[in-house]
């Protein structure tokens, strides 16, 4: 075929774009296994680069090279083959178009043509990685409000089908072990924030969700065997404050629970001035009951009064003496008209049974606001209160 002149290149276009589609079902196998829409887009796009590489040459080459070359594809197309496949599929057009210079140009016009062909692989280069740059902005936005949109669904405890929707956009479909992680937003800027706790997740191996909430920063971590452990290596990203860790629940759609323990706590904690940092919303029950917390009350009765009330050693009345009488052994046992040992035996089965430690300052207080909430009626049948 004789070698064409500059102003009957653009016609060579659809011609050389079909070379172009049939090198890239020869070569990448990422091609071949698009759908039929995808690779009918794919080759509008080759053939659109071809045909501004031609034309501008045409036109002699005298501006930078058209950067309009991905115009044609729909947006949706960035998100169905990747960077690197884009730029698979813009080699293998320049390579078409450099393997047909001697068709297309005389022999003393190739260099020419060869040369222009490298200036507009490298814009189309730098094309193709601003397009998907401007695609990852736009997701990450996205998604961001996304995040947050799941977060605070969590903590209004709203599993509901719009809830399922937007979690499975971010990919939370199968994710189990969940708990929520709650405690003071840091002052400033919230997204960097949000974007260190993310990824301090991330390098654990943990999905996350986190979204400042009524100047809390609150993270739902997902895949989480141990969230008081993974809690602690994520702390720093929090503020100056108490980080309360709630407990672990199934999957995303039972959270709400988690993030209402959590948030309680952090509201909580400042009752305890030992607390340590992160603390387990359960470690927190006897505060979160002072400040009118109905799960917490209900907990405490259930796990504390209830097992001591019902065992056939009178526990209760043990230790609930014990406490009356300043955790002084001798004084407990002369009103309870029994010899030292049998309240130390009845004291350490306080410990086997419910697992506090009637000698120790904390567990003591947990003992008497939990069996001052159960002699107050306050169990799971009669309790109406609560938030």
């Amino acid at each position: 075929m004789p070698p064409s002149t500059r102003e009957s290149l653009p016609r060579r276009a659809g011609e050389l774009a079909t070379r172009a589609t049939g090198r890239m079902e020869a070569e990448h196998q990422w091609f071949r296994e698009l759908g039929a829409a995808d690779r009918s887009w794919v080759g509008l796009v080759a053939q659109a680069g071809i045909s501004a590489l031609l034309d501008w040459y045409a036109d002699g080459a005298r501006t930078d090279p058209p950067g309009q070359v991905f115009a044609a594809a729909p947006p949706s197309l960035a998100g169905t083959i990747t960077l690197a496949q884009t730029l698979d599929l813009a080699r293998t057009a320049i390579a078409t178009v450099e393997d047909a210079v001697p068709e297309l140009v005389t022999a003393q016009e190739a260099p020419a043509l060869r040369e222009a062909v490298l200036r507009y692989a490298r814009d189309i280069a730098f094309a193709a990685a601003e397009l998907y740059a401007r695609s990852a902005d736009h997701r990450g936005g996205w998604d961001t409000r996304l995040e947050t949109l799941v977060v605070h669904a969590v903590v209004r405890g709203e599993a509901n089908d719009a809830m399922a929707s937007r979690a499975a956009e971010l990919g939370w479909e199968g994710v189990s072990d969940v708990a929520v992680v709650a405690g003071v937003l840091p002052a400033g800027d919230p997204t960097p924030v949000v974007a260190e706790l993310r990824a301090a997740a991330g390098a654990l191996g943990l999905r996350c969700l986190a979204a400042g909430h009524d100047r809390r920063l609150v993270c739902v971590l997902g895949g989480t065997a141990d969230p008081a452990a993974d809690a602690l290596r994520l702390v720093d990203s929090f503020g100056q404050g108490p980080v309360v860790v709630g407990p672990r629940v199934p999957h995303l759609f039972a959270a709400g629970r988690s993030a209402r323990a959590a948030l309680s706590g952090v509201d909580a904690a400042p009752a305890w001035t030992g607390a340590p940092r992160p603390v387990a919303a359960d470690e927190l029950l006897p505060e979160r009951a002072l400040l009118g917390e109905g799960p917490a009350r209900r907990v405490l009765v259930d796990r504390v009064y209830a097992p001591l009330r019902d065992h056939p050693s009178a526990l209760l009345d043990t230790v609930q003496a014990y406490l009356d009488q300043g955790m002084v052994l001798e004084a407990t046992a002369r009103l309870l008209f029994l010899h030292p040992n049998t309240v130390r035996y009845r004291l350490r089965r306080v410990g086997e049974v419910v697992g506090l430690d009637p000698h120790t300052a904390r567990d003591a207080w947990v003992l008497q606001v939990a069996l001052a909430l159960g002699r107050m009626g306050s169990g799971p049948r009669l309790w109406r209160g609560g938030r």
